[in-house]
């Protein structure tokens, strides 16, 4: 129950506390934790670039995985793509034919690509940003109608950055596509977000997959993968509204360790 969770975060004796969720749910319960340790991995809509350098057909292959894999409900699901308008025909040619071959079905059947959201109303309130981004000038390339709890593989283009659609955590499977000149404008694009957890980068640039590095204002960019990309051994958490501190098997035994020091002085 809510009073539950309220007594236990406030309680002094637990020392830590580890959140997944919303970023609502997870600031509002730092507010309360008073001095002790708190680790919050939040919301997300990650980005990906696809440069001019890139790979297509890999950048197509990872990125269908990447935005609709569990229906899209993985906080870093692709959700914003900036692709390079050298390969954006290209490439918007392909994925938007790998997207019509994607399979709808129960998520039990190995055949199965893309499954159920977790309930009608997900589905519901998916529909009603997409309407949102539509009346708003954006174009929908794929999917876009809601059946029960099923959502199909949605594309969008030409949305307004203030739609729901891209500046909120859809959480779900649909992608707003952009295009962009040079590197300069995607990062800016990308960093234009209340979020910041993980951002993909397609590139056989080594400078510019440092430049994004360095640059990008994330918890972890992935290069020539998706950002839906994690290992349990891997540093993971994000920046802004996405949250505070590292997940991960060595982050996490530090944040559940007390660091003390004794020194040893020999008298005389």
């Amino acid at each position: 129950t809510r009073e539950l969770g309220d007594r236990m975060v406030a309680d002094e004796r637990f020392k830590l506390l580890t959140f997944t969720g919303s970023p609502s749910v997870g600031w509002r319960m730092k507010e309360r934790a008073g001095k002790k340790k708190v680790v919050l991995e939040l919301g997300g809509n990650a980005g990906v670039i696809v440069d001019g350098t890139a790979d297509v057909d890999w950048a197509v292959k990872r990125i269908l995985v990447g935005a609709y894999a569990y229906a899209g409900q993985v906080c870093i699901s692709v959700q914003r793509m900036f692709v390079h308008e050298a390969v954006w025909d290209e490439f918007m040619a392909k994925f938007l034919a790998g997207v019509g071959n994607l399979k709808l079905g129960d998520p039990l059947d190995p055949t199965t690509d893309v499954g159920p959201m977790v309930d009608a109303n997900q589905a519901s309130r998916t529909q009603s940003w997409v309407d949102e981004a539509v009346a708003m000038g954006g174009k929908v390339l794929a999917g876009g109608k809601a059946d029960g709890a099923f959502f199909p593989p949605t594309v969008l283009t030409d949305v307004p950055v203030a739609a729901q659609v891209c500046s909120n955590e859809a959480f779900a499977p649909l992608v707003v596509a952009f295009k962009f000149r040079d590197l300069d404008e995607a990062i800016t694009r990308v960093n234009d977000s209340m979020f910041g957890l993980q951002t993909g980068v397609f590139t056989n640039d080594l400078a510019g997959a440092w430049r994004s590095f360095n640059e990008l204002e994330v918890g972890g960019v992935i290069v020539n993968d998706v950002p839906t990309y994690r290992i349990d051994h891997m540093p993971y958490g994000g920046v802004k509204d996405s949250g505070q501190g590292r997940e991960g098997l060595r982050w996490a035994m530090e944040d559940m360790t007390e660091i003390r020091i004794m020194v040893l002085a020999q008298p005389g």
